[in-house]
């Protein structure tokens, strides 16, 4: 395990934490006006953080066994010329959902509308907003896949998958906690956060592809011409 390989693990995981689930609905949870809001907001967050760590132990075992069996084909020339194309094309791609590049095109911007739920429905709600996104979550594919083709053992990529999960929450943690100290007097701010969210999260879209996109095109260059 390298340094390099952590600082891109690191780098996704912030860029994933700024996703709709994991910091859009926290923020509009935190904004309720119940005394329960803090409870409401823990069970969804656990909720996120289990989904994703299910998921990504399954995609880990699966993709294990799939390097035990096409390891060296996997690491050959071809497929890295393939992970060099994709990350070229998902920065490219990038631009088809920068407000900016659609509106001078004549395009609607893409909106990405909030999720609303109850003490009751916090589970369901963070199950619907991982399952919603877990396919959408490029960032978070994209660091199983460096961390399968890493050759991490299953005692390095626990600990490292554990930990990326964490840090996707970090944000609504801090959130939480400036809530709780700052009382009403956060409101405003979180309100303006939420509205921002809603307004810029095609752009935020765009922006974790670009930087997804660069990560994966940077290792496969390093494998194809650095190594």
């Amino acid at each position: 395990m390298t340094i390099a390989l952590l600082l891109t693990l690191a780098a996704l995981a912030v860029v994933d934490s700024t996703s709709f689930g994991t910091l859009g609905i926290p923020v509009y949870l935190l904004l309720a006006a119940d005394r329960s809001r803090g409870s409401r907001l823990l069970t969804y967050l656990a909720t996120v953080v289990v989904f994703y760590s299910l998921v990504g132990v399954a995609l880990m075992l699966g993709l294990a066994a799939a390097m035990d069996a096409f390891g060296d084909l996997l690491d050959s020339r071809p497929v890295r010329v393939v992970e060099l194309a994709a990350g070229v094309g998902l920065f490219a791609l990038s631009y088809r959902f920068d407000p900016k590049w659609r509106a001078k095109r004549g395009r609607p911007e893409r909106t990405f509308e909030r999720r609303v739920g109850g003490p009751r429905t916090m589970v369901l709600l963070g199950l619907t907003a991982g399952v919603l996104e877990v396919a959408t979550m490029v960032p978070y594919l994209a660091a199983i896949g460096l961390m399968t083709t890493s050759g991490l053992t299953t005692a390095q990529w626990v600990p490292v998958l554990a930990a990326y999960v964490l840090v996707m929450i970090v944000p609504t943690l801090v959130l939480m906690a400036l809530r709780g100290m700052a009382g009403g007097r956060l409101e405003p701010k979180l309100e303006r956060l939420r509205a921002w969210l809603t307004k810029h999260s095609a752009s935020m879209v765009s922006w974790g592809m670009a930087i997804v996109g660069f990560l994966l095109a940077r290792d496969a260059a390093v494998h194809l011409f650095f190594s």
